[in-house]
């Protein structure tokens, strides 16, 4: 069975500046970041992205530290509309060159991932049209990405037009099965609506996983959780992220933490590497 390297998302870390953040996430002993590119974390419409990404990306080799770029960002690109456009709206377009802008950010920080999902169906978009510009939109990242190689995770989100393992799998075959659009797994996404338990959910798709998020869930509730705090029981979901075969980060999502963020990054590492030890 292969280790773990776990990670902490910078969504967590809303109120640090990325290269305290950075700091802080390295001398607690994580070996890698979840970075979402946002307002005051490596914004991509920012000027003078190139000379901050090369300075990024020398922060993270001093540190030791992996990446993966996320793309969650609430209102990065309308000051109004919380994380519109999407792939599914009429003016998508900017949505496609943030995504755009993503790959390259990642190629030049040598990211392991890009992560991005579908968005919420307007209402004034049928789901047939929603469902079309989906497919559309997430082909011309791939090309991107292909090119960039750059893999692509592409993460269900409950609410989301897609929101489980199926609607991944079922968009996965429309496109083509690329071989560079995997999946992004978030571990208390599993508990909040798939059927099956939470480490048959990761064994099942073990094969196409190229970011796993990990935060404790429960059941028919989409609120991320402390370790903990949830329904999870983590060391048979760790067991089986190792014996698939999984080596790429396992990052802490914690979007709504930011206020105690070194506290609970600390606390979150301490109980992962805990319970990863108990599972094996």
């Amino acid at each position: 069975m292969t280790g773990l390297r776990f990670g902490y998302g910078t969504n967590g870390f809303a109120n640090h500046r990325l290269a305290d953040a950075l700091t802080v996430i390295a001398g607690l002993g994580y070996a890698g970041v979840a970075l979402t590119l946002d307002h005051d974390h490596l914004d991509p419409f920012a000027p003078g992205l190139a000379r901050r990404v090369a300075r990024t990306a020398d922060r993270l080799r001093e540190l030791g530290l992996a990446v993966v770029v996320e793309t969650g960002a609430r209102y990065l690109l309308d000051p109004w509309r919380k994380h519109a456009p999407t792939l599914l709206h009429d003016d998508r377009k900017l949505r496609l060159d943030f995504l755009r802008r993503a790959v390259a950010v990642g190629a030049d920080l040598g990211a392991e991932a890009v992560s991005f999902w579908s968005g919420v169906r307007p209402d004034d978009v049928d789901h047939r049209t929603a469902w079309q510009r989906l497919v559309d939109g997430c082909a011309e990242v791939t090309a991107a990405a292909t090119a960039a190689r750059v893999p692509l995770g592409f993460e269900p989100e409950p609410g989301m037009l897609v929101a489980d393992l199926a609607g991944w799998r079922r968009l996965h075959a429309e496109l083509g099965a690329p071989p560079m659009f995997g999946l992004t797994l978030d571990i208390g996404h599993c508990r909040c609506l798939e059927p099956l338990p939470v480490p048959d959910c990761v064994a099942a798709v073990a094969p196409h996983l190229v970011n796993v998020q990990i935060d404790d869930m429960r059941r028919g509730v989409h609120e991320h959780l402390e370790f903990g705090a949830g329904e999870i029981d983590f060391p048979p979901v760790l067991r089986a992220l190792r014996a698939g075969g999984y080596r790429g980060l396992v990052a802490v999502e914690l979007p709504r933490h930011s206020h105690a963020a070194p506290a609970v990054a600390r606390d979150s590492l301490a109980f992962l590497t805990a319970a990863d030890q108990e599972g094996r």
